[in-house]
């Protein structure tokens, strides 16, 4: 009966692309938990004071219905004035939020031009959307012009889209967006940002590295609250036309449970941290900064300088035994392999928390070193 998923399964087992899920293990080097926030002591209190408060753990229904809280309009409005937007949207997710953005603002005649490499999410978007799309080449902001001005001598009228992300998820590396903004404004275009690794970590306050450009009619930014801050959703911030325009128009939003208030008002002090307390962010600014120097020292690697260094290795089952050999020394670090990253370019994605210290970066670097020389 089950027949074509069993040969599905067996076939990516046989070229190493197998997932499974596990239990955590080791010391974390894989979770987006950059500044330490989902197990502080912080967050902590904000969920025991919610609960004194007698905010409810569910919503009981769509944001339209009765499951608009005012935990909800709360936290929008707050993550509005720290971002500097004219409004947020308060989704159950990054990845929900991205397809509502992509599946409903651009409308038929427009051209979406995207990093080859934006999020999974804004792939499932454009395939739902209304809009022609093309991919360009990583981090290459001339080549979004190029695309612009191609579609346009071809007789394209709509409106041109560039999506990109301001710190990649998986290279750690960011786009010129100053380069960027130029394109939009000489074409007129919309901007899509999505600050999802940088939010809470970069830019003033962790307002993300396009803090500068919030605020613009043509600027839409995604901020998600499952990474550096500690929680769980993800924010749209734009202006209030595009806001409105989500909430009449965004099935993701319209037929979607609310998020939990619950979880809003546990995130309103996320916020709060993030934006008054800078000790974390400068703490984990001096992690990366040594982790970067003793990955170039013992492993002959180039860091990215972010908190997300990529040690590329290719060949799918390489990666595999790599990460295997160092979780059995106690690191939790996996393995990443395509479609989440180009053919050939299989890799160990290590993340920087504040969940380690430089004694254990020192010795991570040492495991990876002798692996990698084993594995020559």
């Amino acid at each position: 009966m089950h027949e074509g998923f069993e040969s599905d399964l067996r076939e990516l087992a046989g070229r190493g692309r197998l997932r499974a899920l596990c239990e955590r293990s080791g010391v974390d080097f894989t979770s987006n938990d950059y500044l330490g926030l989902a197990e502080s002591e912080e967050l902590r209190r904000a969920a025991a004071d919610a609960v004194a408060r007698g905010v409810p753990v569910g919503s009981g229904g769509s944001r339209l219905l009765r499951g608009n809280h005012p935990e909800h309009e709360a936290l929008e409005s707050e993550a509005a004035a720290y971002f500097g937007a004219d409004t947020a949207l308060y989704f159950g997710g990054g990845y929900i939020a991205n397809f509502a953005i992509f599946s409903t603002l651009p409308q038929p005649g427009d051209l979406i031009v995207h990093d080859e490499l934006i999020h999974a999410s804004v792939h499932e978007g454009l395939r739902r959307g209304r809009a022609d799309f093309v991919g360009v080449p990583h981090n290459d902001i001339g080549a979004f012009n190029a695309t612009v001005v191609r579609w346009r001598a071809a007789g394209g009228k709509g409106r041109p889209w560039l999506s990109v992300e301001s710190l990649y998820s998986m290279d750690g590396d960011s786009p010129n967006l100053a380069e960027l903004f130029a394109v939009a404004d000489r074409h007129e275009a919309m901007v899509v940002i999505d600050e999802a690794h940088a939010t809470g970590v970069l830019g003033p306050q962790g307002r993300g590295l396009a803090a500068a450009f919030e605020g613009r009619d043509n600027v839409i930014t995604l901020h998600t609250c499952g990474k550096a801050l500690g929680t769980v959703g993800g924010f749209i911030l734009a202006p209030r036309i595009i806001r409105d325009f989500l909430v009449n128009r965004a099935r993701p939003f319209i037929f979607a449970t609310a998020p939990s208030p619950f979880v809003a008002a546990i995130t309103r002090v996320a916020l709060e941290v993030s934006r008054t307390n800078s000790e974390r962010r400068d703490r984990l600014a001096r992690l990366v900064q040594f982790a970067g120097s003793e990955l170039r020292r013992r492993c002959n690697i180039e860091p990215s300088g972010s908190q997300i260094l990529p040690v590329i290795i290719g060949a799918d089952q390489a990666a595999v035994a790599l990460a295997a050999s160092l979780q059995r020394r106690g690191f939790d670090i996996r393995a990443i392999r395509p479609p989440t990253v180009p053919e050939g370019t299989a890799r160990l994605r290590i993340a920087l928390t504040l969940n380690v210290n430089e004694a254990i970066v020192v010795d991570l670097f040492k495991a990876l070193a002798e692996d990698m020389r084993k594995a020559a």
